[in-house]
C-alpha cells in the first residue's frame, strides 16, 4: 500500500519533529503496511526529479499530486492545533478564522473559542454577544456571525451532524466552494479540490495560467487545473500539501524554487516567470473616510452603543461616530441629552481595511451625571469594557483611556 494512505488508516500522525518522516516510515512498518523500497520520504526534494512518475511511486497515482503528497509527509505542517483530527467542527473552524488571517494569529484565537465552544452544539447554544467577544480583534466580523448562523442550521436541518457533502457544506452561511472542499477532504476524505490564496499561486506558476486569480476567467482556468490533479487517494495529504506549499515554499514573494517537490515542469521556473506569476490585483487607489469617535465617560463607566448586524463591525459594540468637524458636545447634547463638563481630543490614528482606509478622530468626553440610558446603548466599567465585543481600533481607545 502506498504511503498516501497512511492518512486514511488512522494512524497516529501527531507530534511532529524533525524525525518526524521516520516515525511515518516506522509506524508504517509497524501497522503492516508496505511501503516503496526506493524510500520517497529519504528522498531530498533539493534533488533532481528526472521523470513525471518518480520511482517507486504507485502505479495510477498522478505524478504531481504523489510528489505533494510525500513532500507534506516530511516536509509539511503537522502540529498546528487543528491538524491530526478529523473532527469537522475543529477543521470548519480553522479554515474560517484562516481566511484572510495568518496562522500565528489564528492559534490563541482557535485555541480560546475551543476552550468556550469546545463543539458545535455548544456554539449553536450560544449567544451572538459572546461568539463576537471572543472573535474581537480577529477582524472580518462576519465571519463569525455567519460561523454562529451555520451552528445552529446544522443542529436546525442536519440534526447536529455536520454534513459531510461538499456542495451540502457549501450551502451553510459564510462557506464558499473552496472551504467546503477543504472541510469534505480533511474531515471525510472526499476528492474535492481546493483553491485558497495558496493553491491559487502554486497552480498559477506550475500550470503558467497568467492573469489576476480573481479574475472569473482566470479562475475558472485554475479550477480546471486544480480538479485535473487531485490523487486517486491521500486527499487529506494532498489538501494540507498543497496549502503547505504555497505557505512555506510557493510564497509570494521570494519562493523556494530548490525546495519545491514539482519544480521540474513548473511552467513559471522553466519559463523564468516566477516574478510575473500570478498577476497581482490590480492597483486602485484606496478611498479614505475621516470620522469623529466619541467616548462619553461618566463615573468611570464608558457608553457603547450596537452596530447594526450589517456593515462594517456588524453586530459589534462601538462608539457613537459623527463627521470630523462636528460639534461633539452639540451632539451628545442633542441626540442623548447629555451635558458635556469637559472635552478632551486624542491623538488621530488610521485603521486600514482591505477596501479603504478610516481616519479616527478620538474625543473624550466627561459628562455630568446622566439620568437614563438611551435605547441600543449600555454603559460598562472600562475594565468590563475591554471584555465586550468590540472592533480593533474601539479597543485600542479604551484601552488608552483606561490607563490614563
Amino acid at each position: 500500500m502506498p504511503i498516501d494512505r497512511l492518512y486514511n488508516h488512522g494512524l497516529p500522525l501527531t507530534g511532529a519533529t524533525t524525525a518526524y518522516p521516520l516515525r511515518v516510515e516506522r509506524v508504517a512498518v509497524e501497522a503492516g503496511i508496505p511501503i516503496c523500497s526506493h524510500g520517497p520520504l529519504a528522498d531530498d526534494p533539493r534533488s533532481p526529479i528526472d521523470s513525471p512518475l518518480r520511482p517507486g511511486y504507485p502505479a495510477g497515482v498522478k505524478s504531481f499530486a504523489s510528489r505533494i503528497v510525500h513532500w507534506h509527509l516530511r516536509h509539511g505542517r503537522h502540529s498546528l492545533p487543528w491538524q491530526a483530527t478529523r473532527d469537522p467542527y475543529r477543521i470548519w473552524l480553522s479554515e474560517i478564522m484562516l481566511q484572510q488571517t495568518q496562522v500565528a494569529t489564528v492559534i490563541p484565537y482557535f485555541e480560546r473559542f475551543l476552550t468556550r465552544f469546545p463543539d458545535l452544539p455548544a456554539l449553536a447554544a450560544a449567544r451572538e454577544d459572546d461568539v463576537l467577544a471572543l472573535w474581537s480583534g480577529l477582524g472580518y466580523y462576519s465571519r463569525a456571525r455567519n460561523l454562529h448562523a451555520a451552528a445552529r442550521a446544522v443542529v436546525a436541518d442536519h440534526g447536529g451532524a455536520f454534513p459531510d457533502a461538499p456542495d451540502a457544506i457549501a450551502r451553510l452561511p459564510g462557506i464558499g466552494r473552496s472551504t467546503a472542499a477543504a472541510i469534505a477532504a480533511l474531515a471525510f476524505g472526499q476528492p474535492c479540490a481546493i483553491l485558497d490564496g495558496n493553491v491559487k499561486r502554486v497552480l498559477a506558476r506550475h500550470g503558467g495560467i497568467a492573469g489576476w486569480p480573481g479574475d472569473k476567467k482566470v479562475e475558472a482556468a485554475l479550477w480546471t487545473l486544480a480538479e485535473s490533479l487531485l490523487p486517486d487517494t491521500g486527499i487529506a495529504a494532498y489538501t494540507q500539501g498543497m496549502m503547505d506549499l504555497g505557505a512555506l515554499v510557493c510564497t509570494r514573494s521570494q519562493p523556494d524554487c530548490p525546495a519545491c517537490p514539482v519544480r521540474a515542469d513548473c511552467i513559471a521556473r522553466t519559463q523564468d516567470r516566477i516574478g510575473e506569476l500570478p498577476a497581482p490585483r490590480p492597483r486602485k487607489a484606496l478611498p479614505e473616510k475621516h470620522v469623529q469617535m466619541l467616548l462619553l465617560l461618566d463615573r468611570g463607566e464608558l457608553m457603547l452603543e450596537k452596530r447594526p448586524s450589517r456593515g462594517i463591525w456588524g453586530g459589534l459594540w462601538s462608539l457613537p461616530e459623527l463627521a470630523p468637524d462636528a460639534d461633539a458636545a452639540g451632539h451628545c447634547r442633542e441626540r442623548f441629552g447629555f451635558i458635556t463638563l469637559a472635552r478632551q481630543a486624542l491623538p488621530r490614528f488610521t485603521h486600514s481595511f482591505t477596501h479603504f482606509k478610516l481616519h479616527i478622530h478620538p474625543v473624550q468626553l466627561q459628562l455630568v451625571p446622566r439620568h437614563g440610558t438611551p435605547p441600543g446603548q449600555i454603559w460598562l466599567p472600562l475594565a468590563d469594557a475591554l471584555d465586550a465585543a468590540l472592533p480593533a481600533p474601539v479597543r485600542t481607545l479604551v484601552r488608552l483611556i483606561a490607563r490614563q
